[in-house]
């Protein structure tokens, strides 16, 4: 009964972000990584490891969550004929390249430091998404396959930092190259997935045989976490993508930005805390 009592609040606080981000990743796009590593993080730092060690495996579980909860979301969308199967197919690769290498690299990096880059590209992407200087910089490249391999390139690799599915990044990007939102959404989410398969490989490895790791961790990837926010999350990603489609292009785009603003102040205030 002790042990019950002890980890109930860690077992509840994971169901409610299964929900959440479920919900998220159908909505916008996105694995669900902006409301997993955040929560994630908080509820290992409250059962008392260490700090490094939390937002490594907050990130490298959030992608190995991500990977189901994309699937879903994924088909959804593609029943709603909003999947770019062309431009999905051109990105592949090299998203799957940058998310593997950041997902390896990222076990030399603090914790600190993962929160600062979480931060900052959360509020350059929000910024992105309501002045839309991406657009203007990149838009005339849209037909350029060198411009599409280079920035997924980029795309994974800051995923992998961040414990995302991309979306943050790869929706704005899509955009720019000329999608719809509710296109770039749908692609995104299928991208998503194989920059979660990557970039977990990529923190498994980097993090095995690491001290301090929770019980039932495969390198930074716990697998408590992952069972029970991604079974949640993958049944309520299609609540999501149904919500997406019933809402404007312009409302979604808002409503993303205000979402990216709020998870990156959580993250200064974790640094600043700490």
């Amino acid at each position: 009964m002790d042990l019950i009592a002890q980890y109930w609040p860690f077992v509840a606080g994971l169901m409610v972000t299964g929900v959440v981000s479920g919900i998220a990743a159908g909505l916008l796009g996105i694995g669900g990584g902006a409301i997993i590593v955040p929560a994630l993080g908080t509820a290992l730092s409250v059962m008392g490891y260490d700090s490094d060690v939390v937002q490594h495996v907050a990130v490298g579980t959030s992608l190995a969550i991500i990977i189901p909860t994309g699937i879903v979301s994924a088909r959804s969308h593609y029943k709603r004929g909003a999947l770019d199967v062309a431009t999905l197919r051109l990105w592949v690769p090299f998203i799957v390249a940058g998310t593997f290498i950041g997902g390896l690299v990222a076990g030399f990096f603090s914790g600190d430091v993962l929160r600062v880059v979480f931060a900052v590209m959360a509020f350059l992407i929000a910024a992105n998404i309501v002045f839309g200087f991406q657009t203007k910089v990149m838009g005339h490249l849209h037909g350029s396959a060198v411009t599409h391999r280079i920035s997924a390139s980029v795309v994974g690799f800051i995923s992998a930092l961040m414990g995302i599915g991309g979306g943050s990044l790869s929706v704005p990007t899509l955009v720019a190259f000329g999608a719809s939102m509710h296109a770039a959404v749908g692609t995104s989410a299928a991208i998503g997935v194989a920059i979660a398969v990557s970039g977990t490989l990529g923190f498994v490895l980097s993090g095995w045989g690491v001290a301090g790791l929770p019980p039932l961790s495969l390198g930074y990837v716990n697998l408590v976490a992952l069972a029970l926010v991604a079974v949640l999350a993958a049944l309520c990603a299609p609540l999501g993508a149904a919500l997406a489609h019933r809402l404007n292009q312009q409302t979604l785009k808002y409503v993303f930005a205000g979402f990216l603003v709020l998870v990156g102040l959580n993250m200064v205030w974790k640094v600043l805390a700490g």
